[in-house]
């Protein structure tokens, strides 16, 4: 019914076997497909010449990522 085999010195069911050979292949290929963490996008530095316009700059980022969340919905 059952064939042992010897693994390290050891007796082990083949069904023992084939159940490990699987949760390998399958919890290998979950683990690369899965991808790693997503990183966050990094916005440029602003140079700009002055304060006001680092300001102005970080105002039309923010209103114009505000109108894209409300065009999405």
């Amino acid at each position: 019914m059952v064939s042992y085999y010897t693994v390290f010195g050891r007796q082990v069911g083949s069904h023992y076997l084939a159940m490990a050979v699987l949760a390998g292949l399958f919890g290998g290929t979950y683990a690369s497909l899965s991808g790693g963490s997503k990183k966050p996008a990094q916005i440029p530095p602003i140079n700009a010449s002055t304060p006001d316009e680092a300001d102005f700059i970080q105002n039309f980022l923010k209103q114009a990522d505000a109108d894209e969340k409300k065009a999405k919905h």
